[in-house]
């Protein structure tokens, strides 16, 4: 049994990692700002409210564990005050092992953070952590990077247990793909959120060295690969599920990226709805956010690498064939 703090535990991807590690039988603290009666309960896990703010009383509640996990997301944290705080807490607590708020972009992100720069904090938290072990290691660290959530494909059917479902760049209920023209054939990672917390329950339990880079590697898949497995699925009668009726092919819109680099989203996309954007601000965010996210997808940020893959060879993946015949299930 390993114990484990969860910060963040609230949030849809927390969620899923604490029902895996209550499945494990650890031993799980799971901290949130608001009031705990309200989230699911699981055999093992004890929620706490905190604000985060005292870091005296973030040292009490980090004493005793094997890790701490965080899901705060960071374009949520000004100046990553709490991110950092939570870091201080964890090295002062005596903690052996934390990971970031990281789970989306890989090692890439440094070069498109002038077009994502909503992510800025997360360099600059891997920067702090880095300066911690300088000299010597102070504390063990993983970066989780995963790519895109492989369920928000399947919107607006909810494949998951708790993450939100939100459209993306894979939109089958409209029968249609989102790419950038040239990139068509370019890889994104996606990745299971059952996946990433069964990853991640494994990591808590590995006995080995945690890799600094920790990426979870559920499928490489570009643009045409994932127009042919859909059409695939349609033609082997695999049923319609979340497409328009009678839908035989997968359209492919493609968005320019000279485009993209002036600002200019001249493509039809849904509104950005992840719970961390307030719903009065989605309209504000709506064109610099896709347009970033476009450029940063051409630019390979969201292909993430293996590592854990290769420390958990046995560990079995959700396809992307897998996923679309659930996808299309007919209800």
């Amino acid at each position: 049994m390993v114990k484990v703090v969860v910060t963040g535990g609230n949030s849809g991807l927390g969620l899923e990692v604490i029902d895996a590690l209550s499945e494990g039988h650890h031993e799980v603290l799971a901290l949130a700002r608001k009031e705990p009666s309200q989230f699911p309960q699981f055999p093992g896990v004890t929620w706490k409210q905190t604000s985060y703010q005292d870091r005296a009383e973030l040292v009490e509640l980090f004493k005793g564990a094997d890790v701490v996990l965080n899901f705060i997301v960071l374009n949520g944290d000004p100046g990553n005050e709490v991110s950092i705080r939570i870091i201080d807490a964890v090295v002062e607590a005596g903690v052996p092992r934390y990971a970031p708020s990281e789970w989306a972009m890989g090692q890439k992100l440094k070069d498109v953070v002038d077009v994502v720069p909503w992510y800025q904090g997360k360099l600059d938290v891997q920067k702090y952590l880095a300066d911690i072990n300088k000299d010597k290691q102070v504390l063990e660290y993983t970066l989780f990077q995963v790519g895109m959530f492989l369920e928000y494909a399947a919107y607006p059917r909810r494949l998951s247990k708790y993450t939100p479902v939100q459209a993306t760049l894979w939109q089958l209920n409209k029968a249609r793909i989102v790419g950038i023209r040239g990139y068509e054939n370019d890889p994104v990672t996606v990745t299971s959120v059952r996946d990433i917390a069964g990853v991640v329950r494994r990591a808590v339990e590995y006995k080995d060295k945690w890799p600094v880079i920790g990426g979870i590697q559920g499928q490489q898949v570009s643009v045409n690969q994932f127009k042919k497995v859909v059409e695939d699925a349609i033609a082997a009668g695999k049923g319609t599920g979340i497409l328009p009726p009678g839908t035989k092919t997968i359209t492919v819109d493609l968005a320019e990226e000279a485009d993209l680099a002036k600002g200019e989203l001249n493509i039809e996309m849904p509104l950005i709805e992840h719970p961390s954007i307030p719903e009065e601000m989605r309209k504000l965010w709506h064109v610099p956010g896709w347009t970033g996210s476009l450029l940063a997808t051409a630019r390979g940020a969201w292909t993430v690498s293996d590592e854990w893959n290769q420390l958990l060879p046995d560990y079995k993946f959700t396809s992307l064939e897998e996923f679309v015949a659930t996808a299309l299930k007919d209800e």
